[in-house]
């Protein structure tokens, strides 16, 4: 049986909705997030006063917030309306500006911000270069643009219980080392670093991690099975993704993360 893959705008009007039926509760599923926030956070100076920042893919505005108590103008820009309104309730006039923006494709002027800051939002993009090209098109000369996106191996514990249900793809797939490579390439992202890290959060149960992936909204996955997941098979799930347990009863899910930063000559 073949799945339809939906074209281009179909699928971030997918994810966009997926994200926005997230955002109410989202901070309260959003670890990981933060963590991986901070280490890209770490990039910046501690003094931001003056510099024209754009968060893109800003979410419910956490590190809008941070980068703000920095001393930086703040845009927050997001694809979900609904994570928007989550921002502004938290950083109220301490933001600049919000706006509701496709990493693809923004609405602002070249060389407008000194830096831009994404984490966690590229990967949604099918093309990874399409939204570097944007990135450091809307970055001044002579700023940056810092970035972090999921790699492959990423979810690996649950893509592999999930292969012993079924064939269908429940986890999303990312890019490799390699390809992320070719994206800054083709990106004509000339003068960059990527550093790579491996980061591990533990779960008394699968459930528990897949509770967080439908709370953050990451829901949206190309050429899924049909149809709801019927609650036997989530307790399949929970049964083989056991073997990975440690000696304390934990369950690993097991992230490869990407931190760029593109120097913007």
């Amino acid at each position: 049986m073949e799945c339809s893959v939906p074209n281009n705008s179909a699928r971030k009007m997918a994810i966009a909705e997926a994200f926005s039926k997230a955002a109410h509760g989202y901070d309260q599923h959003a670890q990981f997030q933060r963590d991986v926030g901070n280490e890209l956070l770490k990039y910046l100076p501690q003094n931001l006063s003056g510099l024209k920042v754009l968060d893109i893919g800003c979410g419910t505005g956490y590190f809008s917030e941070l980068l703000s108590n920095r001393g930086a103008e703040v845009t927050a820009a997001d694809l979900s309306k609904e994570m928007l309104v989550q921002a502004k309730a938290r950083c109220n006039n301490n933001v600049l500006e919000y706006r509701q923006a496709d990493a693809e494709a923004l609405p602002f002027n070249n060389h407008h911000f000194d830096i831009v800051f994404s984490s966690l939002a590229l990967q949604w993009c099918d093309d990874l270069s399409i939204p570097l090209r944007e990135l450091q098109r809307v970055t001044k000369k002579g700023g940056k643009v810092l970035f972090s996106t999921l790699m492959q191996g990423s979810l690996i514990e649950l893509r592999n219980a999930w292969a012993e249900i079924d064939s269908y793809q429940h986890v999303n797939q990312f890019l490799s080392e390699k390809q992320i490579k070719i994206a800054l390439a083709q990106a004509g992202s000339q003068n960059h670093h990527l550093d790579l890290l491996t980061i591990q959060l533990w779960y008394a149960s699968a459930f528990k991690l897949m509770r967080d992936l439908k709370g953050i909204g990451a829901t949206h996955v190309g050429a899924r099975s049909p149809g709801l997941t019927k609650k036997s098979t989530l307790s399949r799930v929970e049964t083989e993704y056991q073997r990975f347990k440690n000696d304390n009863e934990l369950l690993p899910a097991t992230y490869q993360v990407c931190l760029g930063t593109i120097f913007y000559d």
